[in-house]
């Protein structure tokens, strides 16, 4: 397989990997506020407030509280550009083109610095 059908091949995948991951993040959205309405248009928490940090997202999901489930959707639609740039890394490595792997590992270092920042 030449490098050029190899390099198609990979953006097809992590195409793949986008819509995959905007599907999953509308389909958990949509669930939360089906439960939304289903529980009289009430998050699941005081004062019709949602939760905002991960763990709170997570356990309130499990218990079915609207407002943890629409905000896991919203996190899973944030992470999926997270996980294109995992997947971009992948392909650089995979058809060596170090450059574009340094510069998107670069992308990658400074996203998490971008993360950890923000949660405090």
């Amino acid at each position: 397989m030449s490098t050029n059908q190899t390099e198609k091949d990979l953006e097809r995948q992590i195409g793949i990997v986008l819509r995959i991951g905007v599907i999953i993040a509308v389909v958990v959205m949509i669930l939360g506020f089906a439960c939304y309405l289903i529980n009289g248009a009430k998050t699941g928490y005081f004062h019709n407030h949602y939760p905002r940090q991960l763990a709170q997202i997570v356990n309130g999901s499990f218990h079915f509280q609207a407002g943890a489930i629409m905000m896991l959707g919203l996190f899973l639609l944030i992470l999926t550009p997270v996980l294109r740039i995992v997947a971009s890394i992948y392909a650089f490595t995979k058809v060596k083109d170090w450059r574009y792997v340094g510069i998107t590992v670069a992308v990658f270092i400074i996203l998490l610095v971008a993360m950890f920042i923000g949660q405090h």
